[in-house]
């Protein structure tokens, strides 16, 4: 248990507080009475306070409400996904729109990009129009995010990490469930 409640509280003089109570300070058999008459439990909030608060409250609609909070909170928290665009250093120009376009619907779903430019071979000798691609890509997604860093090369990758800006992010439109055809509409 992480609260001490009814007998198990061990301090002789406690603060009561609660719903429906008059905030005052008083002795732990009383407190404890004045929980018994309300059927309610005496749970010890603040043990380190001098004296230390106790609420007069139903103890498992506490902690039910607790587990609920905590449920909620885990399930508004962002969860990152990083969507990961290829290109090459001689990507031609049709090529660098698709894939743009795609990073575009990624950043603004939420998700990070991950843009890699792929060497092959001896096309590592072509290190600056690699940079340069990542630069243009990354200049063409102003708009809709901005870079966390600048490009980088790791072995025969060069990367770019582009975040999204929160005024591009929309949230997903609900998909509409497949109507079923009735029995009136059906094909013969």
């Amino acid at each position: 248990m992480e609260h001490r409640i009814n007998r198990r509280i061990t301090a002789p003089v406690v603060r009561v507080v609660g719903d429906n109570v008059e905030p005052a300070i008083m002795h732990l058999k009383e407190a404890l009475r004045m929980a018994e008459e309300k059927e309610l439990d005496l749970v010890e909030i603040s043990p380190s306070a001098n004296p230390p608060v106790c609420k007069i409250i139903d103890y498992q609609k506490y902690l039910y409400e607790q587990k609920r909070k905590q449920k909620e909170i885990k399930a508004r928290s962002a969860k990152i996904v990083v969507k990961e665009i290829r290109l090459g250093p001689q990507t031609d120009d049709h090529d660098f729109n698709f894939k743009l376009n795609h990073a575009k619907r990624f950043l603004s779903e939420g998700s990070k990009v991950k843009v890699d430019v792929f060497f092959r071979g001896r096309t590592i000798v072509y290190k600056e129009q690699g940079e340069a691609m990542l630069l243009k890509f990354a200049e063409a997604l102003l708009e809709f995010g901005k870079p966390e860093s600048m490009p980088k090369l790791e072995g025969k990758r060069m990367m770019m990490m582009i975040q999204p800006v929160k005024a591009a992010v929309k949230k997903p439109a609900p998909k509409p469930a497949e109507e079923k055809p009735s029995s009136e509409e059906k094909e013969v």
